[in-house]
């Protein structure tokens, strides 16, 4: 039996990509294995890979593109898939002990019905080139750790930490005892982003663009703010807004 018709079909968690591979790597994180297509161009991304993976004792399989292809999740793995045991969602309180640890303000994004992966990804990638701390989603109907969200994410999911909780409601509430600002982006809010307090331990909850966030989450959130619209259109992309509120938070933060 051939090598190729020996390969398994994945069914564990995997990151898909040059870059992001190389950057769950670069992360330490725990990989099984990696998938390397025969014949691939070997570029210093790819040459890297395979250092960092011989460094780490991790098995590399040679397949055939073909069954790179037929193995991936996200049918664009640039021939390089890494299979993960897990996805490693952490617990709230790890993602304050990361700011403690940093000797941070903490700044936070909750993600309150956030169902596009290519959102979630956008908004880690974002998050993580604003020095926050991590990310907090729901477990049911909403964006998890997928191949795609790292794909978008271009490997920042690798290096962000994500907690996956039971009710948003309720985690918002825990922030709030914890001494977290729990800000909503809500268009009908009265603060203007620009004026609210963002140097201060800050969670900023975001919903998603059909229904915002929800009624429920913003009765218990500490303030609102909302981002000024002259346009036709009504509303911003969450990840644009996301991105608009933490580097606000990185402006006003450098200005201290």
């Amino acid at each position: 039996m051939s090598r190729y018709a020996r390969a398994r079909k994945i069914h564990a968690n995997t990151v898909e990509g040059r870059r992001a591979v190389l950057e769950a790597l670069r992360a330490e994180r725990n990989i099984e294995r990696l998938l390397i297509a025969d014949g691939i161009d070997v570029g210093n991304q790819i040459q890297e890979i395979f250092s960092l993976a011989e460094s780490a004792d991790i098995t590399v399989e040679r397949l055939h593109r073909r069954e790179i292809d037929r193995q991936s999740q996200t049918k664009k793995s640039q021939g390089v898939i890494a299979v993960l045991p897990d996805t490693r969602y952490v617990n709230v309180e790890d993602i304050i002990f990361e700011a403690d640890n940093r000797s941070q303000t903490p700044l936070i994004v909750v993600l309150d019905g956030i169902v596009d992966p290519h959102n979630l990804g956008a908004i880690a990638r974002t998050l993580d080139a604003a020095g926050g701390h991590g990310i907090i989603i729901p477990q049911r109907r909403a964006a998890g750790i997928s191949p795609g969200a790292i794909r978008a994410s271009a490997g920042a999911l690798m290096h962000t930490l994500v907690s996956r909780v039971v009710n948003i409601n309720r985690t918002i509430e825990y922030l709030n005892t914890l001494g977290l600002q729990t800000i909503a982006l809500a268009a009908d809010a009265d603060t203007d982003y620009t004026q609210a307090d963002l140097t201060i331990p800050t969670a900023i909850v975001v919903g998603s663009e059909e229904k915002g966030v929800g009624r429920l989450a913003l009765q218990r959130c500490t303030a609102s703010m909302s981002i000024p619209m002259h346009g036709q259109l009504a509303s911003l992309n969450a990840s644009v807004s996301a991105g608009i509120a933490l580097y606000e938070a990185v402006r006003q933060r450098s200005s201290i």
